[in-house]
């Protein structure tokens, strides 16, 4: 009788890097709601410069409860493009909490890659 361990998604942070146990499921909605602020992202600047105030875009806020809980967060309105935009990032569990910035682009690929895998 073998168990399956759970799946570990590992994230490339701006220095440094986390690893935690993370459901495909999960992997997929994250991706989602990246794909999402990445939407959003690329409409604000398409958007030509205006005189008048322009409506601001909803907060990308994503959160998971497994294993450990998981939480990203951006402010698509201070990024001008989806390659410049940060995203702050929350893993902790009742030992530990890391709060740190991981850039979009860099999240996505660590994303595909563990879809992939």
């Amino acid at each position: 009788m073998t168990t399956q361990t759970p799946a570990q998604i590992t994230l490339n942070l701006m220095q440094g890097s986390v690893r935690f146990n993370f459901s495909p499921q999960s992997a997929q909605d994250l991706k989602a709601a990246l794909g999402n602020l990445v939407s959003q992202l690329k409409a604000i600047a398409a958007q030509p410069p205006s005189v008048g105030k322009r409506t601001p875009e909803p907060t990308m806020e994503y959160q998971h409860t497994g294993d450990v809980f998981v939480e990203v967060f951006c402010n698509p309105n201070i990024w001008p493009s989806p390659f410049a935009a940060k995203l702050l990032v929350t893993v902790r569990d009742d030992r530990m909490r890391l709060t740190t910035e991981a850039e979009l682009t860099r999240m996505i690929e660590d994303l595909n890659q563990y879809l992939e895998s």
